[in-house]
């Protein structure tokens, strides 16, 4: 996803400042409960209504992560309010996660198959991607009744599509072939 320029300056010194101060991964798991908050209806309601002042935005959204966050992200929370922007805290948060874990040197892959994977099979790819691509990796599983059997992976801009749903479409496509030049 192509996040815009406001939430890729906010996210970059917002990093700054985390690493300057020694809390990136405090700041991390902020930027992930914000952006896990910032799905919630209600919560997009609140940021993308015109009609609410920014000092009672500003009043319920440190309401709600008083407490639950570092003083750093409440202050970004009030930045971002005072100045317009708070429709862009979750693309904030999105490129503040990013940067983090490239920062960590970590990779996100994430592995689509139609059944739940056993956690030794899981530790095996997590290895295999490890040692191919020298880089610590975050695995997300997904399930995904519709590949059939088989599996997807993605990692970065990689992917391996070992699935029994793309091999009916090639012998779809095959077949259709055939039938064309009949």
């Amino acid at each position: 996803m192509n996040e815009s320029k406001i939430s890729v300056r906010y996210s970059k010194a917002l990093f700054e400042s985390a690493v300057e101060k020694n809390v990136l991964d405090r700041i991390y798991q902020d930027m992930i409960f914000i952006l896990e908050t910032c799905s919630v209806d209600e919560m997009k309601e609140l940021l993308d209504n015109p009609v609410i002042r920014p000092s009672k935005k500003t009043e319920i959204l440190t309401g709600i992560f008083k407490g639950y966050v570092d003083k750093l992200t409440i202050s970004l929370v009030k930045l971002v309010v005072n100045n317009g922007r708070e429709s862009f805290l979750p693309g904030i948060s999105r490129v503040f996660i990013k940067q983090t874990k490239e920062y960590k040197g970590i990779t996100e892959s994430v592995l689509t198959t139609a059944v739940k994977v056993d956690e030794r099979i899981k530790k095996q790819i997590t290895d295999l991607i490890t040692n191919v691509f020298k880089t610590k990796v975050e695995l997300k599983e997904v399930v995904d009744k519709d590949i059939i059997g088989g599996f997807v992976l993605r990692v970065e801009d990689n992917l391996m599509d070992a699935s029994v749903r793309k091999r009916l479409r090639k012998i779809e496509k095959e077949l259709k072939g055939i039938a064309i030049l009949s």
